[in-house]
């Protein structure tokens, strides 16, 4: 159990997300850096699709009621337990009375804070996720309170290190699989979508400008702000589905990039898509941040998607050695 002493407003309980009711208008939910919520429940042994907490508003302060451990990954948000510091893409375990505390992170958007067992509140529809849209799942389907005391389910059997232990960060450890940014552009590689050449040399100058991250994004889309593309003719479509990733293109011309909130259909023409191994990334981008899009082919993208799961892999064996190796001690 933990008592939210300070919080923001946005900050919610998710999941991984609750696939498979798109087509009667649920939109999934999840994570916005769903790489950082797996890490964090495999460093304290939880299930995958265990729930944790995404915090993108800061100062979040939490109190421990009970002995437990807990990993903190996403973003660097210098936290400390009763005052001393923690690294970032770390497991720690806490004492009954100790408050965590995380600041604003100095790069990247979100953090997530994963407990032993997992945030132990009702799934509706298969996930534990809150649809702020929907007012369901999560804490009521609301942004978490201060005063609100959440449960955590039962933690998995196993011998954790009393001083904690971390990761590499993915974008450390992945460094050669994932572009550096350029002249201050975070790189998002992308598939051109259906409607790319309708778009003539506008398309081409979706892919060479950069935009911006708009203040008027969200979890359901971010909204790029830049030079303005238009189809060569005006373009009549009926809805289609949409899934987090895709870029469309509105009448005003700025693209959309849906998240994770994504809306469950729509007509605006798509120009791209991100590949799904980049969407962690993209999660990570804050308010104002600048994006440039380039172009990637399916081979491409199943290689950054070995990658990613390579290094899941490995933190996966490193945390299961760590907990052998501690029993064996005990």
């Amino acid at each position: 159990m933990i008592e939210i002493v300070a919080t923001g407003p946005l900050n919610t309980v998710q999941d991984l997300g609750r696939p498979g009711y798109r087509n009667i208008g649920v939109t999934a939910c999840g994570a916005m850096d769903t790489l950082a919520l797996t890490i964090g429940n495999i460093l304290v042994g939880n299930a995958p699709d265990a729930a944790g907490i995404e915090v993108q508003t800061f100062p979040f302060r939490v109190r421990f009621s009970d002995r437990g451990a807990f990993a903190l990954t996403g973003a660097d948000c210098r936290a400390t337990l009763d005052g001393v510091p923690l690294p970032p893409w770390w497991m720690a375990q806490a004492r009954p009375g100790q408050m965590l505390e995380l600041s604003p992170p100095l790069k990247d958007a979100r953090a997530y804070l994963s407990l032993a067992g997992g945030v132990d509140v009702a799934p509706v529809m298969g996930s534990r996720s809150t649809s702020l849209r929907g007012g369901f799942g999560g804490v009521d389907g609301r942004v978490l309170a201060a005063g609100d005391r959440i449960a955590t389910g039962a933690a998995a059997d196993g011998f954790l290190p009393k001083d904690g232990f971390g990761v590499v960060p993915p974008a450390v450890a992945l460094k050669d699989v994932f572009p550096l940014a350029e002249g201050g552009a975070l790189v998002i590689r992308a598939l051109p979508a259906g409607e790319h050449d309708l778009f003539g040399v506008d398309a081409e100058r979706f892919w060479s400008q950069q935009w911006k991250i708009s203040a008027r994004s969200d979890r359901t889309g971010y909204r790029l702000s830049g030079d303005p593309i238009h189809p060569t003719e005006v373009v009549e479509m009926r809805s289609h589905g949409v899934v987090p990733g895709v870029i469309q293109v509105p009448p005003a011309g700025e693209p959309i990039v849906q998240m994770s909130d994504a809306n469950t259909a729509g007509g605006y023409p798509k120009i791209a898509g991100v590949i799904e191994a980049d969407l962690w990334r993209l999660g990570q981008a804050r308010i104002g941040s600048l994006l440039r899009f380039v172009p990637a082919t399916h081979a491409e993208a199943k290689v950054v998607e070995t990658a990613l799961a390579a290094y899941i892999a490995d933190v996966r064996k490193t945390a299961r050695l760590v907990r052998q190796a501690l029993a064996a001690m005990a």
